[in-house]
């Protein structure tokens, strides 16, 4: 698995080793090992609330035997469709050190969207906040398989003085209230496994670990199997690469999804098999986040690029003093030079040394894995390649390697790559690929090129994506959904450049005949989406035309479409 050291990368490592030893090692039995390590660190910070990494453990233990003691066993899958909160954590850990695997899925997800998540993964069981168990409840009748509802509140979690407080507020006015029966809380899992033996430590570090979700390279979603190594190895990787030699003691801000694969590999386990304190928000707004940031200190923010704009709107931080900052590290979308300049002057300004280092990843294996070096920025460039990650740029559709500076797709091999998508062999053969050196490559889909000295350059999705807030959107699969509506001939689904969000979701719709294009219909089709589409990837533009452009073939033109939008910005 090592590294060549004729990687001309290599040479701009700086402190940061070329090949690293992954121990054979579970997830959970890392975060163990630094649990045994740093029992007095922090592991995580809540509302205020600290967890100390001993403690940490023995909730993990506690919810692997509650979880036991309901029926959860090795290989089984559980969702986690949560907000970022210590039961969202503590599951994820304690599903390791059981063997079963963690379904990942945004809270805010349509209920026909969880459906489809829970009936394609088969899971036995659903962990959710109080808020969401209305829209879970009610498509039970809808899965192939039992399904247990987990319910965690958010008030259990907090400081005693905010837990006063917590009922009164107007966050915990708008939950409804929940029925007698039909659920097992949280804590009450807890309680009941207390009488459990503890069980046994199953899991394999070459064992599918985790599943997140993609459209991968076509746009349809693809459930990706993440083994444990392919997280642990993301975790160490980034350690070294970040250039710190070590990050125990200090503090990350986890203000990114739990259940995205950046916001999880990087946000939390690379922290926590670190050694590090994960600040857990659950929640976005530039006001939160600027409170968060003066109030707890983080000395290191992984983010999109969307996070670090907030910061020049940010009000609050106007006078802020920014010395805590140790590291700023953007991915999860393509961080514009003009973005970087304003936010790596805003830093300067407000005494942080650090500007923003850019990275690149996909899902397909975690997240990141190339870095900006931390003494070596390239105008443009996202970086090199992780330690014992190769990166190749082959012609699109062939495993024919391009010559330097010439662009084609983005390809990645390494100890971070996926085991493949679940179920779905047939996406995985045209994604994994083996080429003439032997080595299992992952065909991004992204296109970029590699200079002399390895630094990489992203250019484009080859495949049809639009990213919002950090979040990815498929519009062909919201085109399924617009165009199942009765009063929709044809639809359209495209991202228009936005100064907040990179971009956001229009719909251009065609109404049926004899159907007048009306606010009235706007609206009655925006409220048909709200019902099967995630908030976040909700159109915030409908427009009405008579016909779509099409191509010579006659599909949609939906470059033509995107053009004319981005034109008018």
């Amino acid at each position: 698995m090592g590294l060549s050291s004729s990687a001309p990368w290599v040479k701009y490592y700086g402190n940061t080793p070329a090949t690293l030893d992954y121990p054979r090692k579970t997830m959970y039995q890392m975060v163990a090992d630094t649990a045994r390590r740093y029992p007095g660190n922090i592991a995580y910070v809540f509302m205020g609330r600290e967890t100390k990494y001993a403690a940490f453990l023995q909730r993990i233990d506690a919810a692997a035997r509650g979880l036991y003691r309901m029926g959860i066993r090795k290989g089984d899958k559980v969702t986690i469709c949560m907000a970022n909160t210590p039961q969202a954590v503590d599951c994820f850990y304690a599903l390791n050190r059981i063997g079963a695997i963690p379904n990942m899925i945004h809270p805010l997800s349509a209920a026909k969207e969880i459906t489809f998540y829970l009936n394609f993964s088969k899971s036995r069981a659903i962990l959710t906040l109080d808020q969401f168990y209305e829209k879970v409840a009610m498509i039970l009748p809808e899965l192939d398989n039992p399904c247990q509802i987990l319910i965690a509140r958010v008030a259990d979690e907090l400081p005693l003085p905010l837990r006063l407080a917590y009922p009164l507020s107007k966050g915990a006015r708008a939950i409804p209230k929940l029925p007698k029966s039909g659920y097992i809380l949280w804590k009450d899992m807890i309680a009941d496994g207390k009488s459990q033996e503890l069980p046994p430590d199953e899991g394999k570090f070459d064992e599918c670990g985790a599943i997140l979700y993609s459209g991968g390279t076509t746009g349809t979603t693809k459930g990706i199997m993440l083994s444990n190594l392919n997280f642990n190895a993301l975790g160490m990787q980034t350690i070294a690469a970040s250039g710190y030699g070590s990050v125990a003691g200090m503090k990350m801000l986890s203000i990114m999804p739990v259940f995205h694969g950046f916001g999880l590999g990087i946000g939390i386990h690379t922290a926590l098999i670190g050694g590090a304190t994960c600040i857990l928000v659950p929640r976005f707004s530039v006001d939160i986040y600027a409170e968060t940031l003066l109030r707890e200190k983080p000395n290191l923010i992984p983010g999109v690029p969307t996070l670090f704009e907030a910061l020049l709107r940010a009000d609050k931080l106007a006078h802020a003093d920014l010395s805590f900052l140790k590291g700023v590290f953007s991915g999860g979308d393509s961080l514009s030079p003009e973005l970087k300049k304003k936010v790596d002057t805003f830093l300067k300004e407000h005494n942080c040394t650090e500007q923003i280092r850019e990275g690149y990843g996909t899902t397909e294996c975690v997240t990141a894995s190339c870095l900006t070096p931390k003494d070596y920025a390239r105008s443009g460039s996202i970086g090199v390649p992780f330690p014992d990650t190769y990166y190749k740029i082959v012609k699109p559709g062939t495993t024919e390697e391009v010559s330097p500076n010439h662009e084609g797709e983005i390809c990645i091999s390494g100890p971070t790559v996926m085991l493949g998508y679940m179920d779905n062999l047939q996406e995985t053969l045209q994604t994994l690929r083996s080429h003439g050196d032997g080595r299992i490559w992952l065909h991004t889909g992204d296109l970029g090129s590699m200079d002399e000295d390895g630094f990489v350059y992203f250019r484009q999705r080859i495949k049809r994506m639009i990213i919002t807030s950090g979040y990815n959107v498929y519009p062909s699969q919201l085109e399924n959904i617009i165009d199942g509506h009765e009063k929709v001939l044809l639809s359209c689904v495209i991202g228009v450049k936005d100064p907040y969000r990179v971009q956001r979701v229009r719909a251009y719709v065609v109404p049926m005949p004899g159907i007048a294009p009306t606010e009235a219909l706007k609206q009655e089709l925006l409220d048909y989406c709200s019902t099967r589409i995630a908030k976040y990837a909700m159109p915030r533009e409908i427009v009405f035309r008579t016909e779509l452009p099409k191509t010579l073939v006659g599909k949609v033109a939906y470059r033509v479409l995107e053009e004319e939008a981005n034109a008018g910005q």
